[in-house]
């Protein structure tokens, strides 16, 4: 495992710089946020809906358990609470930065997802009939028997998005993504043998799993509506945790994100080059000085024998005499 430097990368000295370098990825959240919202306005496929149908549709309609607001809340603000926790004992910008990016991947992904089916399919709620006729009388076309409703657009728009649960996908969607989160920075597979590990792991997965029990009770959706959502969610959830940390059986797994310990070789690289660099530029200069001494020891010896030939010369001049 590569080596760890705690504290070493806070918001204040890297968080602007490892921003930046997603900033393709957070323009691309912006684009995932704007497309959930066109799928919430148009308006879904009106399947038919026969005489016979309303057996099943026949539901009474309800308020929400879980209202659409504290969806947001379950799936998005609760991990992050944990995630945030998690950088002031680690004071680690990577892993927030990652963690939160992942985590908004996942649940605007499986938004996207789950309402673009939902427009498509356009499968009745089980509470349809009181949508359709909220005074009890139900009107039928006199050839097709399909339903004329008379009830308020806005909610019979509602009625025709069963397919898939949103709560659902979007609960398993983040604390999916929490529990990946968890079993990394618990080491919840070292092979230790703690089930301990293994409830915290569970404990979203349940909460998320309420949820989608509620739609049911409400009478909101059909039970493979939720199937199917958390099917969507949960496996948004994984790619997304995956793309950006290492599994949470792996070494390092419990760590950091993948972007760190790139970054922690590329630092590593970077000095080990500079050592390099330095070493050979000491060399050089070790050379040039070797250079210039033999240089000037052959400039020395050119002038002592310049010197000895003179001598010579002037000692064969006295002796002609």
């Amino acid at each position: 495992m590569p080596e760890v430097q705690l504290g070493a990368h806070t918001i204040r000295s890297h968080g602007v710089k490892v921003a930046k370098k997603h900033m393709h990825d957070w323009l691309i959240l912006l684009l995932l946020g704007v497309m959930e919202i066109v799928l919430n306005v148009i308006e879904p496929f009106h399947r038919f809906v026969g005489q016979d149908m309303m057996t099943d549709l026949q539901y009474p309609l309800k308020d929400n358990t879980i209202p659409f607001w504290a969806v947001p809340i379950i799936a998005i603000l609760l991990p992050f609470a944990v995630i945030l926790v998690y950088y002031f004992i680690r004071r680690d910008v990577y892993d927030l930065h990652h963690a939160i990016l992942g985590l908004l991947f996942s649940v605007l992904i499986t938004g996207v997802i789950t309402d673009a089916i939902k427009d498509a399919v356009g499968r009745p709620r089980p509470d349809f009939f009181w949508r359709c006729f909220p005074d009890g009388k139900g009107v039928f076309d006199n050839i097709t028997t399909n339903v004329m409703c008379t009830g308020d657009k806005s909610v019979i728009k509602e009625g025709h998005k069963s397919f898939p649960s949103g709560h659902t996908s979007g609960s398993f969607a983040g604390l999916g993504f929490l529990s990946w989160y968890l079993s990394g920075k618990i080491r919840a597979f070292d092979r230790g043998g703690h089930v301990a590990k293994l409830c915290y792991v569970f404990l979203p997965l349940l909460i998320a799993a309420l949820v989608g029990v509620s739609r049911v009770d409400d009478y909101w959706h059909h039970w493979q509506d939720v199937f199917a959502g958390a099917l969507i969610g949960t496996t948004v959830a994984s790619f997304c945790y995956l793309q950006f940390f290492p599994p949470p059986y792996d070494m390092d797994g419990s760590w950091g994100p993948h972007a760190y310990f790139q970054m922690l070789a590329e630092s590593r690289n970077g000095l080990q080059s500079d050592m390099n660099t330095n070493s050979l530029s000491v060399r050089q200069t070790e050379l040039d000085t070797v250079y210039v001494e033999s240089q000037s020891q052959v400039e020395t010896s050119r002038l002592n024998t310049r010197e000895t030939s003179a001598i010579l010369d002037g000692s064969r001049s006295g002796m002609t005499r």
